[in-house]
């Protein structure tokens, strides 16, 4: 299709809303996002009113001197989009694409169910959860979390069912955190399985958040930690009650405190898009910031660099970019951490003591106990790489 200047054209039905530095666009036949920043929000307002390109572009020169207006851009930009409706009288028929909304659940959750557990009293008592926690483990090491908690029986097959049943449900605690959120403004949302490296997650799609304003979206995205407070605080005082009973309830305790742990702590690894990366990234209104910082960190490599990448920043996040380059760094470091202090240890030690067991014959317990485990470990790749695979191909 011929664009030029001389061309008029009208936009989907779109709805506009004013972040703290730019603007969040819909489209409301899609339930998709875009941030834009001031001069694009104006050039869609002056085409939806039935300027051509040509007398768009001179009141957009005339209004932001200082900006280049490459309008043509512009508009191919949002072709591909699919925003453009009608361009010089010709419908634009777009290609399929997938409405958000229809696929999105948990409608049957009342508004009011999520309001219980998400309002001002609600999110005080998380905090003072978060202190009582931080309490508990300090003044009581015995409760702190080690990679040897994780084995409960001498079977392997055992420990990693009971890990992986624990796991889901904790996670889904977890998940069911945004999701309560979600409701209780009155947002649908749904569950995925994704991937953090090399851990299988399951995800809240909670992207219609963006119809909310921006002091209300950190609420959804700190839901999921809430619960797991709620979740340590109950597994850590499980263990000081019930300190003389069933040793297999305290050391079911004890892998959910370490699940949880780890989760909570895996938060703050913001060079991922964790909860928090979401909430530093509200409360900076810079929504690039990832990207920005991964050009910055690459500058900063000793390593040749064969294509230099141009830094888009706007004006004023320069600051705020850096900062989270520091973050950036200090979680992989923590990452880094994690993996020497628990989850590789982990790994060494159920080898070390199911490897023996595929040398004592198909008549053993050890035998099949070493089958089964690994087993479970090619399940458990298969399906990361299948998180993997949907990811990249949705790319």
């Amino acid at each position: 299709m011929d664009i030029t200047l001389f061309s008029y054209l009208t936009l989907v039905p779109i709805n506009i809303r004013e972040e703290k530095k730019h603007f969040i666009v819909e489209d409301m036949n899609s339930g998709e996002f875009y941030e834009m920043p001031k001069i694009c929000i104006d050039a869609i307002d002056l085409l939806n009113s039935g300027h051509s390109l040509g007398e768009t572009k001179q009141h957009l020169e005339e209004k932001f001197p200082e900006e280049e207006v490459d309008l043509l851009d512009f508009v191919e930009q949002l072709l591909s989009l699919q925003l453009i409706a009608i361009m010089d009288g010709k419908e634009i028929v777009p290609k399929q694409k997938e409405n958000n909304k229809e696929h999105l659940r948990f409608l049957w959750i009342s508004p009011k169910v999520g309001k219980f557990f998400f309002n001002k009293v609600a999110l005080f008592f998380y905090v003072i959860l978060s202190i009582l926690n931080a309490f508990l483990l300090v003044s009581h090491p015995n409760l702190f979390p080690h990679y040897q908690d994780l084995f409960i029986s001498n079977y392997m097959v055992f420990n990693i069912i009971a890990f992986l049943v624990l796991t889901f449900c904790t996670v889904l605690i977890h998940e069911f955190g945004h999701i309560l959120a979600m409701r209780a403004q009155n947002l649908s949302t749904k569950l995925n399985v994704g991937h953090r490296l090399f851990l299988l997650v399951l995800e809240s799609d909670i992207s219609t958040v963006w119809k909310l304003p921006s002091k209300e979206r950190n609420v959804i995205y700190i839901a999921g930690l809430c619960f797991d407070m709620v979740i340590l605080f109950f597994a850590l005082i499980s263990q000081l009650i019930f300190v003389s009973g069933s040793g297999i309830f305290l050391r079911l305790m004890s892998v959910v405190v370490l699940n949880t742990f780890l989760r909570i702590v895996y938060q703050c690894c913001i060079y991922m898009k964790t909860d928090l990366y979401y909430v530093f990234e509200n409360l900076s209104g810079c929504h690039n910031i990832m990207e920005n910082a991964q050009r910055l960190i690459r500058r900063w490599l000793p390593i040749k660099k064969t294509h230099v990448h141009e830094e888009v920043v706007f004006t004023g996040e320069k600051k705020t970019v850096f900062t989270y380059s520091i973050f950036y760094l200090l979680g992989v470091v923590l990452t880094v951490s994690i993996y020497i202090i628990f989850y590789i240890p982990q790994l060494l030690f159920a080898w070390k003591k199911v490897l023996p067991g595929f040398a004592k014959g198909f008549g053993s317990y050890s035998f099949w106990d070493a089958t089964l485990f690994s087993l479970q470990i090619l399940i458990g790749l298969a399906l990361l790489l299948y998180s993997w695979r949907k990811k990249y191909l949705k790319r």
